[in-house]
Order: C-alpha cells, then sequence, then structure tokens
C-alpha cells in the first residue's frame, strides 16, 4: 500500500466516525457516528428511563422521531428477541452520550449498535446530551437532522455547510397536524388467545383492540387476564369490529397529531354511539377527549420516560407511570362536566388523573357512558407496574356491562 492509498483509507475511516446533529433553530453538536450511517431527519425529543431503550426504540409512538437518551450509558445489556414492543425500531434517529463498548447480560443476542445498523437507523454519539436536553427544555421539541458519512460532503466531494444543511432540517415535515397512524398499524388482523392461568380456557371477555400504534404488551396483558384479543388495523369499520361480537373496544397509544386523526376519532364516536366499553390509552386517550369534545395541544417538549408521578384524583393514589406523549387534553380538572360534543350527547366527564410535575391532564373518566382513558402506559414494558390495574379495571368494565346487558 503505497502513502496516497493510506491516507485516503485513514481520511475515509475519519469521515466515518464522525457525525453532526443539527437542530432548527440552529444549535449544531458534533459528535461520532453510531448505528447507520446516513442522514435522517424528525423531530427531537428525551426520554429520561434508565432502563429499558430496546422497548423506547420498538416502540411505534416514536415513529419520526429523534430520541435523546437523558441516561448517559446505553447498549450495556445489548439486544434480544423477546424485549421488543413491535417487529423493528421505529425511531427515526438516536442520540446518546456513551454507547457501551461491550454487551455484558445472559439474555443479549447481540449489540445495540449492530442492531441499529442493520436496521438502517442513523445515530451520534459522543455529544454533550446533558446540554443538548437542557436546551430542549427551554426552547421545546424541534425539527432536527443527523448527518453522518457521505452525507456530510456535497456531490463534488466538498464538506457542506451548516447553513446548508440547516436548510434541509428546516424543510421536513412538522410532528403538529402529522397523521401517522396508518404508517404504524398492523397490515392484517390478529388474535392473541387467553394465557398464562387462563391458558387453553373460554375467554373472560373479548377485546377488539385498534392497533394505531400498539406496544406488544398491552394485548398480552389483556390475555393475562383471560381476554381474547382481536388486533385490527387503524382503517378497521365499526362493521367490522362489531362482526367480532366484542365486549369491549380498546383505542392504543400511537404516533402523529390527535387533531388530524379525524377518521379514527369518527370511528370513536360510533363505538360510544353502540354503547361499548371504551378503554384508551395515550394517542387512545386524546381520541376519547376529542370525541367528547375536549381540545388537545401540543406540548413544549412532552412526557417520556418510566418516571412520571400521576395522581388518581379519586383516591389521592400516587403512581409512577411510564409516559411518551407530546400532545395532552385540554379540560377542567376538579369538578364533572358535561362532554361538550353535540351539547352534552356523551353525558358527564371527569379528569380522573394528573401529572404531578405539571398538572398535565393524564386520565379522563365519562360518568354516563362506559369509557376511559389514561394518558400514560400501564403495559409499562420496561417498568414500572404501578398502573397494571388499569387493565383488570377494563376487564371489570366489560363483565359489569355484559351483565347489566344479560339483565336489561
Amino acid at each position: 500500500m503505497n502513502l496516497q492509498d493510506a491516507k485516503a483509507i485513514a481520511a475515509d475511516r475519519h469521515l466515518n466516525q464522525l457525525a453532526l446533529l443539527l437542530l432548527e433553530d440552529g444549535q449544531a453538536y458534533a459528535g461520532d457516528s453510531y448505528g447507520a450511517l446516513g442522514q435522517t431527519y424528525g423531530e427531537i425529543v428525551f426520554t429520561t428511563g434508565m432502563t429499558g431503550y430496546q422497548e423506547t426504540l420498538t416502540d411505534p409512538s416514536y415513529d419520526h422521531q429523534i430520541v435523546v437518551q437523558t441516561f448517559p450509558h446505553i447498549g450495556d445489556t445489548g439486544v434480544n428477541g423477546q424485549d421488543g414492543e413491535s417487529g423493528r425500531i421505529w425511531v427515526c434517529g438516536y442520540v446518546v452520550r456513551e454507547p457501551s463498548p461491550r454487551v455484558s447480560n445472559w439474555r443479549s443476542e447481540g449489540s445495540l449498535d449492530d442492531d441499529l445498523r442493520d436496521q438502517g437507523v442513523v445515530g451520534i454519539s459522543h455529544i454533550d446530551t446533558r446540554r443538548l436536553v437542557r436546551h430542549l427544555r427551554s426552547a421545546g421539541a424541534m425539527r432536527a437532522g443527523i448527518f453522518s458519512g457521505p452525507t456530510l460532503l456535497a456531490e463534488d466531494g466538498r464538506p457542506l455547510t451548516i447553513a446548508e444543511l440547516l436548510d434541509r432540517v428546516r424543510r421536513a415535515p412538522k410532528m403538529a397536524g402529522a397523521h401517522l397512524t396508518d404508517e404504524v398499524s398492523a397490515a392484517a388482523a390478529y388474535t392473541i388467545e387467553p394465557s398464562g392461568q387462563w391458558q387453553g380456557k373460554s375467554p373472560r371477555c373479548t377485546v377488539a383492540a385498534m392497533d394505531l400504534g400498539i406496544k406488544a404488551m398491552t394485548p398480552q396483558l389483556l390475555a393475562e387476564r383471560g381476554c381474547r384479543v382481536h388486533v385490527l388495523p387503524a382503517s378497521s369499520s365499526l362493521g367490522e369490529i362489531e362482526a367480532l361480537e366484542p365486549d369491549g373496544v380498546f383505542f392504543s397509544n400511537g404516533p402523529g397529531d390527535p387533531s388530524a386523526a379525524e377518521r379514527e376519532t369518527a370511528l370513536l364516536r360510533q363505538v360510544l354511539d353502540a354503547g361499548h366499553p371504551c378503554f384508551g390509552i395515550c394517542f387512545g386517550h386524546q381520541l376519547l377527549g376529542r370525541a367528547l369534545g375536549l381540545g388537545t395541544y401540543k406540548l413544549k417538549f412532552g412526557h417520556r420516560g418510566v418516571n412520571q408521578p400521576v395522581m388518581d384524583l379519586k383516591t389521592g393514589k400516587v403512581a409512577i407511570t411510564a409516559h411518551n406523549h407530546g400532545f395532552a387534553v385540554r379540560a377542567p380538572i376538579g369538578e364533572a362536566f358535561q362532554a361538550p360534543y353535540d351539547s352534552g350527547r356523551y353525558g358527564r366527564v371527569r379528569v380522573s388523573h394528573v401529572d404531578l410535575n405539571d398538572q398535565v391532564v393524564e386520565g379522563l373518566e365519562c360518568l354516563d357512558i362506559p369509557a376511559f382513558s389514561v394518558q400514560y402506559h400501564p403495559e409499562a414494558a420496561a417498568g414500572p407496574h404501578d398502573a397494571g390495574y388499569l387493565f383488570d379495571r377494563f376487564v371489570d368494565l366489560m363483565i359489569s356491562s355484559k351483565g347489566d346487558a344479560a339483565h336489561a
């Protein structure tokens, strides 16, 4: 090998190690490439979880988002085939401080770096994530781009300027107004049978679960409570739901702006009009709010992580909960109120839960129809599990509604 070839190889290796994170407000962070080489654009958000990075990455609610881990050391336990919340990584970009140089866990089947690379997820490492998150907390979530490898160069081989890269970031679509459920929903319906102590037995309840970006643990926890869960694509109709003769209908978590989900909101109203017991989580909670005539709005930087304190306003009990949402429902906290839609067609509603950090509405309970919702994630993969009782509440609601129908 001659000196010129050696210099070319060294320059290429150096280029492949470089990465640049650029925020739409002009802030730039230089670091090392992590995962795949390339470029990616999305809304940059942060999650405060110290564990559960595989569950975070595979949560469909993170579609079109670049995720920053506030915990500095990521990748210690590698990845495996059991802990994913879907069949693929959904984040469009990944930002970490210190990737683990080695994997050490008896369940590991590979490294996180390799998994990111294999799935084409562009990331950046070795930047000051503390500084970045402090900025996002004051400036708010915004569009961003990660660039590495050849994407740092123009077609003529010259390095692209910050101004040129920033122009690309600012032309990326915003999360506000985005309708993303069809991107993340299952292409075809599938069924999860009762499991655990209910395996092989007749189901206690049949649930039609609308997949708006559903996490795998949700139907699993319903199945563990004796439910047969039919998971349906987001485009399903009320007729397709009722053909299953469900005892209840579940609306899942998912990405995007709830104000853009007019089809899903209309379907939820049809479900309420038909009298089916209804439970919504996260995006499903926002849809229930809009179906009831309440407004939704975009949070400055959202709630993401596994350590959010939420109070049940009926009992005063505080649960530590898992969150992943950038939008919230606007509703009066305190006394019950009439649902605004169609002159109070759905009766009285009350805010059932609030976030103790900022008083954001975290739950709704309908008092005159069988429907309730929470903004957070009671399936809580990878924890905590304080809110698992909400699945029991849904099962109890379905069973009591069946009893009421039998005696009607």
